[in-house]
């Protein structure tokens, strides 16, 4: 494990094929070290999908197998396995619709405990797209979201909406352009990976209190649900924070970072209670996109210079001690703590490279 081209870890044998016809992902030292420093980009992204789609493509056929008798299921399997030959692009979409994957995987669970299922929602998954889309470009980079506010969820989030009026939609249209365009013209190494993983957002409502919130689910690659904030830049903030939840998630399908959960907990210096490993990783990678975010805006002259700063500086300390907690907790794989301490390189290259962005 010496060269920047040596696989870091693989699911198979990269760029080989299975018995399935899906093909076996491996990641490079290169490509690994650069989704550690939250630099994976594009390219990254699309490795990335490409699990993703072997991934739920593998869950649905284990659903045949396990109930052959379902004759519904087996016409909506036939018509999403048709698709791959004859429309790859639709095929792609719907084997990607966020919520299929722990769909398939909790009806999986559910037919091998005995349990009496319906597996109705296939048929669903492979309609249209749910939503409103929008088509938001800035300096030539285009990036079309689909706001999925009717529900119902099979994920959770928190707070859903619920179904918006026009002027709710337009609302949202409105910031998340104003958050695409900080995050294209300020942010240039965010906004292309974004905008090739995020293809669904779930509007939230605010906290109790009135916070701005935001989520990701571990089993809904693609998906970012958020509340409006006061202020753009914090949308696109949380845009950027969720992404990298979503982005550590898909590398952990092909990537073993840790040990299983178990019952050791540790402090995030971001919460008051205590974290299993596997939480305490995301946390700290999706803070170095924090700690990122507000370095770019301070340099920038951006978000009250000072405030960012201020910012800036909290959640370098935060992320900074977060990730020593980790490599001290013996749960981190080898490829865990490789990817840790890139993290915590560049998380202190920010302050050296931030007058130069």
């Amino acid at each position: 494990m010496t060269g920047t081209g040596e696989a870091v870890a693989v699911a198979g044998v990269p760029g080989a094929r299975g018995a399935d016809g899906l093909p076996r992902h491996g990641v490079s030292r290169e490509v690994f070290r650069a989704i550690a420093g939250a630099r994976g980009g594009p390219g990254a992204v699309r490795l990335l999908r490409a699990g993703q789609l072997s991934k739920r493509a593998l869950l649905l056929l284990a659903l045949r197998r396990e109930a052959p008798e379902d004759e519904g299921y087996a016409e909506a399997y036939a018509r999403v396995c048709e698709l791959r030959g004859a429309d790859r692009a639709r095929w792609e979409e719907v084997l990607l619709r966020p919520e299929l994957d722990a769909w398939a995987a909790d009806r999986l669970r559910a037919l091998k405990a005995g349990e009496d299922v319906s597996l109705g929602g296939l048929a669903e998954f492979a309609a249209s797209r749910p939503g409103e889309a929008f088509d938001l470009e800035c300096d030539g980079l285009r990036w079309r979201p689909v706001l999925d506010h009717a529900g119902p969820r099979l994920v959770h989030y928190g707070r859903p909406t619920g179904p918006l009026d026009e002027g709710e939609l337009a609302e949202w249209h409105s910031a998340l352009a104003e958050a695409w365009s900080i995050l294209v013209r300020r942010h240039p190494w965010h906004a292309p990976a974004v905008a090739a993983c995020v293809g669904v957002l779930v509007p939230l409502r605010p906290a109790p209190g009135g916070e701005a919130v935001s989520a990701a689910a571990r089993r809904a690659y693609g998906a970012v649900a958020a509340s409006l904030p006061t202020e753009p830049v914090l949308l696109a903030l949380a845009l950027v924070h969720e992404f990298l939840h979503v982005q550590l998630g898909a590398l952990l399908d092909l990537v073993p970072l840790h040990r299983p959960n178990g019952d050791a907990v540790y402090h995030a210096p971001w919460r008051p209670d205590l974290r299993p490993v596997g939480a305490l990783l995301q946390g700290t990678y999706a803070h170095l996109g924090v700690a990122d975010f507000w370095a770019a805006e301070s340099a920038a002259g951006q978000s009250e210079p000072d405030r960012a700063a201020r910012e800036c500086s909290l959640w370098r300390g935060h992320t900074s001690a977060a990730g020593r907690t980790l490599l001290e907790s013996g749960e981190l794989t080898e490829q865990g703590r490789e990817f840790t301490e890139e993290l915590l390189c560049s998380l202190g290259r920010l302050g050296d490279s931030a007058a130069n962005r």
